[in-house]
């Protein structure tokens, strides 16, 4: 009966290990034909609160590094696992108020910001000042971008993601800005509202977002196209190295 029972935890274990490494090697999603844009972000080590940010196109099939690149600012606690498009990571995870940004592969969504509108083909929306990306854990509407006059003010009550800060804070990080598809299912505490939006300064970290130079944002938002489905990559040098063929990550110059 013991042997069995070894037996039986022994091929648990080697099913178990096996599935985790099929699940590595299934296809990326930066192989996907559609996908022909890619911004990565890579830091020196989990706890850097900056990243040197790289572009790239894919032509006949061929990652090629753009001159589009730029010091960027992380989470004031580096980066932690998010949810994204890449398979389900051990190691420290992105939660709610932790102050890491998303490490992973990930979706782009909207663009937005205060002016009406701005030079890109992605799809844009100018924020009003009802407008909040909800953080409070528990909320029905956690990790969206909602309208107070829509929802009601209860229903954003406790928000500390205003969309408007110019206006209810006097500051223009998010005068110009991308939406990370981090969390896409909304799951109230694995994080929320992670953006691309403008920094208050090199070297300075964020709450979690990648933040980076007007004139590096200008040039990004009119660089992206949403029908070249771009993704986003952020990653620690060490990983990077690590899930560059698994991942079909391209090589950095």
């Amino acid at each position: 009966m013991v042997k069995r029972f070894s037996r039986y935890i022994c091929s648990t274990l080697i099913l178990l290990c096996s599935y985790s490494v099929l699940a590595e090697q299934a296809v990326s999603p930066l192989q996907a034909s559609d996908v022909k844009q890619l911004i990565v972000a890579v830091s020196d080590d989990w706890d850097a609160t900056t990243a040197q940010l790289y572009t790239f196109e894919k032509h006949d099939g061929h990652w090629q590094q753009t001159d589009l690149q730029s010091e960027v600012n992380l989470g004031r606690t580096g980066l932690a696992w998010g949810k994204g498009l890449h398979p389900q990571q051990t190691g420290v995870t992105k939660q709610e108020g932790d102050g890491k940004a998303p490490a992973g592969i990930f979706d782009l969504g909207i663009a937005f910001g205060y002016l009406k509108s701005v030079n890109t083909a992605m799809p844009y929306q100018q924020m009003q000042a009802s407008n909040y990306c909800m953080d409070v854990n528990g909320s029905p509407l956690y990790n969206q971008i909602v309208d107070q006059k829509v929802v009601g003010v209860e229903a954003t009550e406790g928000s500390s993601e205003a969309m408007r800060l110019d206006i209810h804070h006097n500051q223009n990080m998010y005068k110009k800005g991308l939406v990370v598809k981090h969390n896409p299912a909304n799951i109230s505490g694995a994080g929320s509202c992670i953006f691309m939006h403008l920094w208050k300064g090199q070297g300075k970290p964020t709450a979690g977002c990648t933040s980076m130079p007007e004139t590096v944002m200008d040039r990004l938002l009119a660089w992206l196209d949403k029908s070249q489905h771009p993704l986003y990559v952020a990653l620690p040098k060490s990983e990077y190295a690590a899930k560059q063929q698994a991942w079909s990550l391209p090589a950095i110059q």
